[in-house]
């Protein structure tokens, strides 16, 4: 029995001066394959390009400078591709939208990786695997996982000259005596490439990619990982400097719902974020510096750890740190430290719930002293059901002090828990020390925070409802929301 092939959605994505189609292809609506449309070129034509390629080489000196000044691609590719549509048309005369086309392939092949350009072009993707020369270029897309693709590398050597690429432009080396790299692009992309024989089935090369359009806290509502309710609770925390923690196990959506807090932070604070790959995104009217770690060169020197960054982000005045995962005692113990002298803090951990969370921080490799959580005053945890293809928020609650034969033990409390056979994030028992905690620094009334909520809520939902999506455009509003609120609450934007 044949296996029935479907396509399950189609959309185009646009480099440089083309547009090409994409198709994801699956069996009875599950996506398995992802096939990009890739012009097709005649031998004739392949011949001509060569020749254009030769002379290019021959014609365009690039200084040893601009090759390992990873800033300097975007100015050699302007050179050599105006020096080639010059060659093209003194041999043949083409079609503009032609010549765009086979300007762009040559562009693509000399200065770039290929076909795989096209996969970093379009924004639906996250990763771009390529395993060996003997599979099929595998990537994971935003909306249907992990796919299958039409393209596969040549050769081994394709490969390996990508990886040489990546190097380059990173202002890296690769080769069989450094034969892992690691690097960040200008993009903010993340590449990792592993050599043979290191990889035994061949030279392989792994891209995060730096997200062009960025989760917004509107998507999470709309795909029901949060509600508005619980995000209003988030937005509240963070207006009013609370430290919040979020765990999670692997892929959960942890860093993404890190991200999305971020905008609601106060316009008029500066935020310092602490990453090993740039994942984060905050509007741009935001007073905020993102520090990426730095790995050691080939010499073994230059590095710069997370423990660096954060004790010297301490030194740049900050209002808000925000670390992109809590993984080591060091860290952990700065991160408290800032904490206890008077700044918001907000990062990720790896536990599966609250008690998990507690265990995690208070035992080996974190060794954290239990009272210290205290200091946290809301943990969110996430959750992915992998069967359905969903993330949720599973809890979120409190760690409540308690002592115990003279010593402070932390005990979770869990405000709202995530309810299965409904899919509903649903209240669990009353806060013990939160709201107190807000009273208690803002002066508000407990009817006073739960009006603020309510308005918070509505906000949130109306974007929702409106389609308010973009990172710029929710920001503007919460912008909006921290300098005229009245006029907010009254404007076109909330009817």
């Amino acid at each position: 029995m044949e296996r029935e092939i479907e396509i399950v959605e189609k959309y185009h994505v646009k480099i440089e001066g083309i547009t090409v189609e994409v198709s994801i292809k699956g069996e009875h609506k599950k996506a398995v394959h992802y096939h990009v449309t890739i012009p097709k070129i005649s031998k004739a034509t392949l011949a001509l390009l060569d020749e254009v390629r030769k002379n290019l080489i021959a014609e365009i000196r690039v200084s040893i400078e601009e090759m390992l000044d990873p800033r300097a691609i975007e100015k050699i590719k302007t050179k050599f591709r105006k020096k080639a549509s010059n060659l093209l048309e003194e041999k043949i005369r083409l079609e503009p939208k032609i010549k765009e086309i086979l300007l762009t392939l040559l562009m693509n092949e000399m200065l770039g990786l290929g076909e795989i350009e096209f996969l970093i072009s379009d924004i639906s993707l996250e990763e771009i695997v390529i395993p060996c020369s003997l599979e099929a270029v595998k990537v994971y897309h935003r909306k249907h996982g992990w796919l299958e693709t039409n393209i596969i590398i040549k050769n081994e050597e394709q490969i390996f000259n990508y990886a040489t690429i990546i190097a380059r432009r990173a202002g890296r080396q690769v080769s069989v005596l450094n034969p892992i790299l690691d690097a960040h692009l200008v993009t903010g992309d993340r590449a990792n490439a592993v050599l043979y024989p290191i990889c035994t089935k061949g030279n392989t090369i792994t891209i995060r990619k730096f997200a062009r359009d960025p989760w917004t806290i509107i998507d999470l509502i709309n795909n029901e990982t949060i509600n508005a309710k619980l995000a209003s609770l988030l937005w509240l925390a963070i207006q009013y400097e609370m430290t919040v923690l979020i765990s999670g196990g692997t892929a959960s959506g942890k860093t993404s719902l890190l991200s999305v807090m971020m905008p609601f932070i106060p316009p008029n604070q500066r935020i310092i974020t602490i990453e090993q790959t740039r994942e984060l995104q905050l509007p741009s009217f935001l007073h905020w510096s993102p520090l990426i770690t730095r790995l050691p060169n080939p010499e073994g020197k230059g590095e710069l750890t997370m423990l660096d960054l954060l004790v010297n982000s301490l030194r740049m005045r900050p209002d808000r740190i925000v670390l992109g995962e809590i993984r080591k005692k060091e860290e952990a113990e700065v991160l408290f430290e800032a904490i206890h002298t008077g700044h918001s803090v907000y990062s990720t951990v790896h536990a599966d719930t609250l008690a998990e969370t507690i265990a995690r921080l208070v035992n080996p490799p974190i060794s954290v002293p239990e009272n210290l959580l205290s200091t946290i005053n809301l943990c969110v945890v996430m959750f992915r059901d992998r069967r359905k293809g969903i993330r949720r928020v599973y809890q979120i609650g409190e760690f409540i002090p308690t002592e115990e034969m003279g010593h402070v033990k932390i005990r979770p409390n869990i405000l709202f828990r995530y309810k299965p056979s409904s899919d509903k994030i649903v209240p669990h028992v009353k806060s013990l020390v939160f709201f107190d905690t807000i009273s208690r620094m803002t002066g508000m009334s407990i009817q006073e925070i739960n009006k603020d909520l309510a308005e918070k809520e509505k906000i949130l939902n109306t974007m929702a409802k409106k389609g308010i999506r973009s990172i710029e455009e929710v920001g503007k509003i919460i912008y909006d929301y921290y300098t005229n609120k009245e006029k907010l609450l009254k404007s076109e934007k909330l009817k």
